[in-house]
């Protein structure tokens, strides 16, 4: 369809007051899920983060690559195995996991954004101690492996990056206080970053439309939660399963200083965009 261009100058100045509010401000973006392996919503994104780069908002992308370990595990004949969610990371499958997410999907992002005519550089939680962890336990004491908690967050890789014009691209692997290298769970890294940041927004993407009252129903989808209201929303049965450390996560970074967290529909082309550059958003946001 074409668009004429009096709807495009109007797109434009409608986005004016968001592109002002956010500019010289950081937003954290927590990337994955199908958008991750749909080269189309792919395409999406990148444009999306490199078109908010341009226009002074200061953006940093933090990566999880799920799919792209099980493959390489799956190649490799190694056994993938999960306790209560959790990937159980024995000594080859931190190896592997150093592999794929700092050298392939890393760099592949990085490629991508720089396809867009971004400027980007890539960076994993090992580079200038930027993520320190200790070896996490999972919740009734099991040994997960090389999991691990974070337990300092040093920015300055990050803040050198954005200071140099520079889209930080970010591999949620950790070094920790043991002399080992250490897996970190993306949402939980990407939501102390922004915390650290002291971000505007920290957005992560998921393959679902947000927090919806009834699960099996998109209509029902919560546009606004007070994080205040979270505990008695799980005990209602609202938030359960999965949302659960995801929502954790946007609560931990709005009490740690974030202005707004939002969950939104990373299955949606441009969804960055219609969060950040609109009145309503997308998703659900957390204040």
């Amino acid at each position: 369809m074409e668009i004429s261009n009096n709807i495009r100058a109007k797109v434009l100045i409608d986005a004016l007051p968001y592109i002002q509010k956010y500019n010289g401000k950081v937003v954290v973006v927590k990337y994955g899920g199908n958008a991750m392996t749909n080269e189309e919503l792919k395409e999406a994104v990148m444009s999306d983060i490199v078109l908010l780069s341009l226009v002074g908002i200061r953006v940093v992308l933090v990566h999880g690559g799920g799919p792209e370990i099980n493959e390489m595990l799956g190649r490799l004949g190694i056994e993938s195995k999960f306790i209560n969610g959790l990937r159980y990371t024995d000594k080859d499958t931190i190896d592997v996991v150093k592999m794929v997410l700092a050298g392939k999907v890393n760099k592949e992002l990085v490629a991508h954004l720089a396809e867009h005519k971004g400027n980007a550089v890539g960076l994993c939680g090992i580079d200038g101690k930027m993520i320190t962890a200790e070896k996490a336990e999972g919740a009734n004491g099991e040994d997960l492996g090389f999991v691990g908690n974070i337990t300092k967050i040093n920015v300055k890789p990050i803040t050198d990056a954005l200071e140099n014009g520079c889209i930080p691209v970010i591999a949620t692997v950790a070094c920790g206080n043991d002399g080992n290298t250490y897996n970190i769970n993306a949402d939980t890294a990407a939501s102390r970053i922004a915390a650290e940041l002291g971000a505007e927004n920290l957005i992560l993407m998921t393959d679902i439309a947000g927090l919806l009252r009834d699960k099996n129903d998109p209509s029902t989808l919560i546009p606004f939660v007070n994080v205040s209201e979270v505990p008695f929303m799980k005990r209602q049965g609202i938030i359960s399963g999965g949302m659960i450390p995801k929502i954790d996560c946007c609560v931990e970074a709005v009490r740690r200083g974030v202005k707004k967290t939002s969950i939104i529909d990373g299955r949606v082309p441009h969804s960055i965009l219609i969060e950040i550059l609109s009145n309503e958003g997308i998703g659900t946001q957390f204040k």
